[in-house]
């Protein structure tokens, strides 16, 4: 069907069209498109308005904002649009550079760490004015660097080696804090962080040293790997079987979180009584599940609209450091951190 329609539909009317279609040329047009129809006469202006009219004339914005010498055009390369992370920033950002008139071109890389120099070798070939990057950041810094052509950039929660930027990111150290001593208050004694795998990702890190500094020897972490669904059990079980006060596990994040769920779900256990859970990421979801599931809330809006803002000033011209912004998290309790 969709090829269908794409071949009976009509081609978009260009500038040459609407010049034949009022017997003009197409410098004539541009002035009209250009307002400045006061070098025309009235009755070829009415001949190039009905033209423009009667083919649903619409000018390109990219050809337009091109001549002008500015595109307007921002790129951000997600590593995982799947991640609730990834789009709740990706609105926030989406939102303030439309406030400042400009716009967004996505890439999502799909967790291929192959991927990112080639989505910034596409988005540049839209003349897009600078990039915000939440990528994996593990291909070659000089491959990198030719992608990007010069143009600025910012990274969001994850840092990359070598790259002088703006950053801005979840106070990683906080928010774990704020978990173990969420946990630790609510009567659980022995903690299990279960993050994504590593890879080198700067939050993963940040999250795993902090959890570290905070519990020392007595803390526990596993890395919850995709499709191995029963090793997460396992693991869960031989946590609850040693534990000598109530076990708590702290998710990485929402991706995470649901393995969590699932794999509790699989014990016939019940969150908060059986086994506490505090994620990283509040999502719309997190009321809903279970007990419902006590979490960090991210200010991805904030997040999102922070790096829109840092990439506009570099865009205009700021040369300055490169800033590190680390905001806050909010912690959300809910039934899955309830003993009893």
């Amino acid at each position: 069907m969709a090829d269908i329609i794409r071949k009976n539909a009509a081609p978009r009317a260009t500038i040459a069209d609407v010049a034949r279609h009022a017997g003009v040329s197409k410098a004539t047009v541009s002035r009209f498109l250009n307002h400045r129809d006061t070098l025309l006469s009235p009755e070829i202006s009415g001949r190039v308005a009905a033209a423009v009219d009667a083919l649903s004339y619409t000018p390109s914005p990219m050809a337009q904002a091109l001549k002008r010498g500015r595109s307007r055009l921002v790129g951000l390369v997600v590593a995982d649009i799947t991640n609730p992370y990834s789009v709740a920033v990706l609105s926030g950002a989406e939102q303030a550079c439309r406030r400042a008139g400009f716009l967004m071109m996505l890439f999502n890389l799909g967790n291929d760490r192959e991927r990112e120099s080639v989505g910034l070798r596409i988005l540049s070939s839209y003349q897009v004015e600078g990039f915000i990057l939440n990528t994996m950041g593990l291909e070659r810094e000089a491959v990198v660097t030719q992608a990007l052509a010069g143009r600025p950039v910012v990274l969001v929660d994850r840092l990359r080696q070598g790259m002088d930027a703006d950053f801005v990111s979840l106070d990683n150290q906080q928010a774990i804090g704020m978990c173990v001593q969420h946990l630790t208050q609510a009567g659980y004694g022995e903690f299990l962080l279960v993050t994504e795998p590593l890879d080198g990702v700067s939050s993963r890190l940040e999250r795993l040293a902090a959890f570290e500094s905070r519990q020392g020897a007595q803390g526990q972490w596993m890395e919850a790997r995709p499709g191995d669904h029963a090793g997460l059990v396992d693991a869960l079980r031989a946590l609850r079987r040693a534990a000598r006060r109530p076990p708590a596990l702290i998710a990485g994040n929402a991706v995470v979180t649901m393995r969590i769920v699932a794999a509790v779900a699989e014990l016939g256990w019940t969150l908060g009584r059986d086994i506490g859970l505090v994620g990283i990421d509040d999502t719309q979801w997190a009321p809903y599940v279970g007990p419902g599931i006590s979490a960090v809330a991210q200010p991805t809006d904030a997040l999102g609209a922070l790096a829109a803002q840092c990439l506009i000033e570099r865009m205009a011209g700021l040369d300055a450091p490169a800033r590190a912004i680390r905001l806050p998290g909010v912690l959300v309790a809910r039934g899955s951190t309830q003993l009893g």
